[in-house]
């Protein structure tokens, strides 16, 4: 999936922008399921929650490590080398969660009228859309195979978080939202193709997504245990890396 080694793309990027085309579509329809049944939405929802769950422990946190060998070796004796990428995964999990913190605290002063936390909120979350559609076409392992199973890790990923922003912000996902999110994504994509970072850099970049993946995971696909539905949460996970297995 994701890597700091590669030296160049990691799959075709026409492939890669189908993808992309792929998660803006999740973008515009996403957020959408209060005017589905509540039960197979929530079954949904804690599906999806379980296939990326699994892509955290299964894919994403193999190469967190794998980051922090990389840019240990290139430190060499620098203080914390290994710990680097740690160290930015972990900054990715404080901003996301700073930022989630701050809507909480305001939801019952109206979060909705507030444009502070409205921008705040969606701003975050376009440049997390952009930087994953950016890393569809910079990938460790080549070929159009890995490329897919990111692409519908964090397919399954957008429409949870995109649910929990219509959640907060209603209409105004509809209305504004969801467009800003699918054009970051679409930027995202575009900046793929024409700006290639490496090495140190993109270990960077990677550490940062990784942490910020974790909170998201487990703020927004961890659903609460009064609403959970465990046998499609463990579908979910098991079928995902079921698949990644036999492939």
């Amino acid at each position: 999936m994701i890597g700091p080694l590669q030296a160049e793309s990691g799959g075709p990027p026409l492939a890669a922008a189908a993808f992309t085309v792929g998660l803006v579509a999740v973008h515009l329809i996403g957020g959408r399921w209060h005017v589905s049944d509540p039960t197979r939405r929530q079954r949904w929802l804690s599906a999806a929650g379980g296939a990326s769950v699994a892509y955290v422990f299964v894919l994403l946190l193999p190469e967190v490590s794998e980051a922090a060998l990389f840019v240990g070796e290139r430190r060499g004796e620098a203080l914390v080398a290994e710990q680097t990428v740690y160290l930015l995964a972990l900054a990715g999990f404080v901003a996301s969660y700073g930022v989630e913190a701050f809507v909480t605290h305001r939801l019952d002063s109206d979060v909705e009228s507030s444009p502070l936390v409205f921008w705040g909120h969606v701003g975050l979350f376009c440049l997390y859309s952009g930087l994953i559609a950016y890393l569809l076409f910079h990938q460790e392992a080549p070929g159009v195979l890995n490329q897919f199973f990111y692409a519908l890790a964090m397919a399954l990923h957008f429409s949870v978080t995109d649910y929990g922003l219509s959640r907060h912000h209603g209409a105004a996902f509809d209305r504004v939202a969801r467009w800003l999110l699918a054009g970051a994504t679409v930027l995202g994509g575009v900046v793929g193709v024409l700006v290639e970072i490496d090495g140190l850099p993109l270990s960077m970049l990677f550490g940062f997504l990784a942490g910020a993946i974790v909170l998201n995971v487990v703020k927004e696909e961890l659903p609460t245990l009064d609403q959970s539905r465990f046998a499609a949460f463990a579908a979910g996970a098991g079928l995902y890396v079921l698949v990644l297995l036999l492939t």
